[in-house]
């Protein structure tokens, strides 16, 4: 018999399906299956991925490519819907055009269950279509919605606003639109409002106070080490501050390779977690014991405890350690709060924040604003949700993870990590704040954080009194020097993107002092900040690399200096421009010579911008159009000579 499914499929890893997808392609991928193993089956799919990240939707493009092989045929166009932009850019018209597709196929098999059928143009280039065919991303939305508060008719006033009829007064009512506020059109819409997600938690709390632990439950896999070293690396007057950190693992016995990552476990900011517990009414209680349990009639499928609430644990332990508070309230957890929100015109505004005709507004005001509950709970005083409802909508508080910025050969039982205080302005949203890691961090090593150049403050200071943290190692699978020595090697890390190549290069400099007598690939060096003398992130040290021969090519860009004295025309800003200027070496290096590329740092600006630089390289090198350089580019991917490790 016919058969329609629907799939839903996640992007995880390097490109690679959901780990609850995995069994599924195995199977799938057996090549004793025939071609026509699936022909009876019509199939929808909506990929999910993120463009700041290669192999965009990938999980969910190999099931879909593998199911038409084996001769599935698609109902209803495949969406790919992207993270970097929001998903409900694609996946709103995607799930709103599949209801239609759904009714026509049950009506097209009952018809003739033998009959196939092809109900819609399933082209694999269609991913960003609304329901009615039309091309939409982001930036189109918002300029319809833009178009749409300056043309709408205004109903109250019963005249249309246009650009020669607008007055000050109406000007101010159409640019006010805020996170507490809409306008016309969308303060005036009839709402297509997502259903109200089920409740499925009941959250007791015992009046027993807790002694309570000090870190999360799964801190078995975590190790406490001592921060032996703290160091402010860019000047005062730097836009961002960067900071150094050694860690003493030595008596964990933790082994490591340059490129490795580690993940820190950081709690939520005190402050906020004692006003969210103000807020709830909940502060007399910080210290009873919680008790977490199913409702028993629920209609939500397949309800689970969230495995990260410890049962027993006390109120502002959770709170501290184990939900995300700081994350962005998805829509789901934006509608339920509705729910809870007494005042009609704070009620409205959630509702239109959730709703379909909104998505620009939360976009705006909630999304890209990094505003996260304390905020809503802030901005719509009269919101009181119960416990439960945080428990089921706030999502794991995930640990942070860290490149190593060091090789045990030169540092044996130290590692060090390297970040940016991540600054978030004031906005009309939320008040000035830190990153959530990054900040707590600042503030732990402050009693041990000195200037560049300085004496160390845990020279001064007993063992005991150093700041501790609990750490984590996280292999890499592939983010590591070729295993053969001689292979050479091009790095490109700007700002703190340098810091596995501080690894790198530390393994590559003693590897050389230990065989003189080998052959060892080159190693050139892509490095760029804004300013050289506040921002030169490890200069000593790389002019060190590039003084012993350890690095070939040590090429630097600053983006803000002003030009020499020489009045270099055309001074290269970004290091994908100083790629640009060395392409020959680069093309030659990677095409040639089998070498390798590795590309650490932002993934929204700067990684797209070197893979860009990179296909235009290959494309000039080898004479070909961008389709076949692309497929190279690909080739390098699949070989493992083409590495990132990135980061929004």
């Amino acid at each position: 018999r016919h058969g329609s499914i629907v799939f839903v499929v996640s992007t995880t890893g390097d490109g690679d399906p959901p780990d609850t997808a995995q069994k599924f392609v195995r199977k799938i991928k057996n090549k004793s299956l025939p071609h026509n193993h699936f022909f009876h089956l019509h199939y929808a799919l909506l990929a999910l991925g993120d463009t700041n990240y290669a192999n965009f939707c990938n999980g969910g493009k190999t099931i879909d490519s593998r199911l038409q092989q084996l001769g599935a045929k698609h109902f209803y166009a495949t969406g790919h819907a992207d993270d970097g932009t929001g998903l409900e850019v694609v996946v709103d018209p995607w799930i709103e055009g599949l209801w239609d597709a759904l009714k026509k196929t049950f009506s097209s098999m009952a018809t003739s269950d033998q009959q196939d059928t092809d109900l819609s143009d399933c082209t694999q280039d269609n991913f960003h279509k609304n329901a009615s065919g039309q091309e939409k991303n982001k930036s189109d939305l918002e300029v319809d919605l833009h178009l749409l508060k300056l043309s709408e008719t205004d109903s109250q006033k019963g005249k249309a606003i246009t650009s020669d009829s607008i007055d000050v007064e109406t000007l101010s009512t159409v640019l006010a639109a805020s996170l507490k506020q809409s306008v016309p059109p969308l303060s005036e819409s009839a709402l297509n409002v997502p259903a109200l997600p089920a409740s499925y938690l009941e959250v007791c709390l015992e009046q027993v106070s807790t002694e309570g632990e000090t870190v999360p439950s799964d801190k078995d896999s975590y190790h406490e080490v001592s921060i032996s070293k703290a160091v402010q690396l860019t000047q005062d007057d730097a836009v961002k501050t960067a900071i150094s950190l050694e860690l003493d693992i030595s008596e964990q016995n933790l082994a490591y390779q340059p490129g490795d990552a580690f993940d820190i476990l950081c709690p939520n900011r005190a402050s906020e977690v004692k006003e969210l517990l103000l807020r709830l009414d909940l502060q007399t209680q910080k210290n009873g014991a919680v008790q977490v349990n199913l409702l028993k009639n629920s209609s939500k499928k397949a309800a689970k405890i969230p495995l990260h609430i410890p049962q027993n644990g006390s109120l502002q332990f959770i709170l501290t350690w184990c939900l995300e508070i700081r994350s962005a309230p998805k829509k789901a957890f934006v509608r339920a709060l509705a729910d809870f929100t007494q005042n009609s015109s704070e009620k409205r505004r959630l509702l239109e924040l959730c709703s379909k005709d909104g998505s620009a507004d939360y976009n705006s005001f909630v999304r890209d604003a990094n505003v996260c509950l304390l905020d809503l709970l802030r901005a719509f005083p009269s919101c009181l949700p119960p416990l439960s409802l945080l428990f089921e909508h706030l999502p794991k508080l995930q640990p942070r993870a860290y490149s190593a910025a060091s090789s045990s050969l030169q540092h044996p039982g130290k590692v060090n990590f390297v970040f940016n205080v991540v600054e978030f302005p004031a906005r009309p949203e939320h008040p000035a704040r830190t990153g959530l890691c990054t900040g707590w961090l600042a503030g732990h090593v402050s009693s041990i954080l000195r200037p560049l150049g300085t004496v160390p403050a845990s020279e001064r200071l007993g063992t005991s009194a150093l700041p501790k943290v609990h750490v984590r190692p996280r292999p890499s699978s592939t983010f590591h020097l070729p295993a053969d020595p001689s292979v050479p090697v091009v790095m490109v890390g700007p700002g703190t993107g340098v810091a596995p190549f501080i690894g790198f290069l530390q393994q590559r400099e003693k590897e050389r002092e230990a065989n003189q007598e080998a052959t060892f690939g080159e190693m050139w060096l892509f490095f760029g900040c804004r300013h050289k003398d506040k921002d030169f992130l490890f200069r000593e040290e790389l002019e060190r690399f590039a003084h012993n021969g350890t690095l070939s090519n040590l090429i630097v860009c600053f983006s803000r200096d002003e030009p020499d004295a020489a009045g270099t025309v055309n001074r290269p800003t970004y290091v994908q421009h100083n790629l640009s200027l060395h392409a020959k070496n680069v093309a030659s290096i990677l095409l040639k010579d089998k070498g390798s590329l590795y590309v650490c740092g932002d993934a929204k600006n700067m990684a797209k911008d070197v893979n860009d630089t990179l296909l235009e390289i290959i494309g000039n090198e080898l004479q070909i159009d961008k389709l076949d350089a692309m497929k190279t580019v690909a080739g390098l991917r699949e070989e493992k000579r083409y590495l990132q490790d990135i980061w929004s």
